[in-house]
């Protein structure tokens, strides 16, 4: 089985040398030559176009940033839809919109292909790791066929048809995202309620308001870098396909209208480039206060694949 991977940024970069580690040879694409060029490697190639790696793999995975540029992918003068599908399978782990989505599958089903969403959650430790849970919807047969490919990259976790993987990862980030905006608040009223920080997060982890939040993101609010490599741009990308799937669903979102404001705040203050936690920081600064404590912070973004630090020892 060859394996294609159209969308090479941070967390795709990893998944895709991930399929590699497990065996694949695969045909990468990136409209950033850079990236294209960063995971060559002996069974790696460089794809043309989307329509060059489809062609050239029998799976072809896309993780690209949006509704956008995933559409470009499928329906664009290079796209899926230009080359000849049938028989092709197609993992894409975008976030998503589950109605274009589905329209998208329905396109490239009528050709002949088969399509898998498999939305991931977690963050780029997980990716780099190669164990990020794995929102998987669509045909018990075709989840199957591709089951290899996608255990190579994360876990793998069934919910049902074709599209039920952008709303469980949809609902899983709005979730994450109310948590990150209210825990600059806890955390900033402990800090001048008298509580030490670091006393505050041991004791708050394995309680009432633990969270992956609480366990995976507040050191970085104690190192300072508050997580660059999930930026407040992806967060207000997010959110905003959060309020579309509200608005379609005639749901209440007070609570989630509140933390779209106050990223929109965060990006408005720090920029869009900023890491996702500086929503805490806006809590931070305008109270005042340094939440800064001192120790050894792995970033995220530093860890190493287990074969990788197996290979550095021996």
């Amino acid at each position: 089985m060859i394996v294609g991977f159209i969308g090479l940024g941070t967390m795709g970069a990893n998944a895709a040398r991930n399929v590699r580690r497990a065996g694949f040879d695969i045909v990468v694409y990136d409209i950033r030559p850079q990236a294209v060029a960063a995971q060559l490697e002996p069974g790696v190639t460089a794809g043309a176009s989307p329509a060059d790696v489809l062609t050239r793999a029998d799976v072809t995975v896309t993780m690209v940033f949006g509704p956008k540029e995933v559409e470009q992918v499928v329906r664009g003068p290079d796209g899926f839809l230009s080359a000849g599908c049938a028989g092709k399978y197609w993992i894409d782990m975008t976030t998503s919109s589950p109605k274009l989505m589905r329209a998208l599958a329905a396109e490239f089903g009528a050709r002949g292909g088969h399509a898998v969403d498999a939305p991931v959650t977690g963050s780029v430790d997980a990716a780099i790791r190669g164990d990020m849970p794995m929102f998987v919807g669509g045909e018990d047969a075709d989840i199957e066929h591709v089951r290899p490919v996608i255990e190579a990259m994360g876990q793998l976790r069934k919910v049902g048809r074709y599209g039920n993987g952008y709303v469980a990862k949809l609902v899983n980030n709005q979730l994450w995202k109310i948590h990150a905006a209210a825990i600059g608040e806890a955390m900033v009223t402990a800090r001048l309620a008298g509580l030490d920080p670091l006393t505050w997060w041991n004791v708050m982890k394995g309680g009432a308001a633990d969270s992956f939040v609480m366990s995976h993101d507040v050191p970085s609010i104690f190192a300072g870098h508050y997580d660059p490599s999930f930026p407040i741009a992806l967060c207000l990308k997010d959110l905003l396909l959060i309020k579309e799937l509200m608005d379609e669903t005639g749901t209440r979102n007070e609570l989630t209208a509140a933390t779209h404001a106050r990223f929109r705040e965060a990006g408005e203050r720090y920029g869009p480039g900023a890491g996702e936690m500086t929503v805490c920081k806006l809590i931070e600064d305008d109270a005042g206060i340094d939440l800064r404590v001192a120790g050894d912070w792995v970033k995220p973004w530093e860890v190493q694949h287990p074969l990788a630090t197996a290979k550095t020892e021996g």
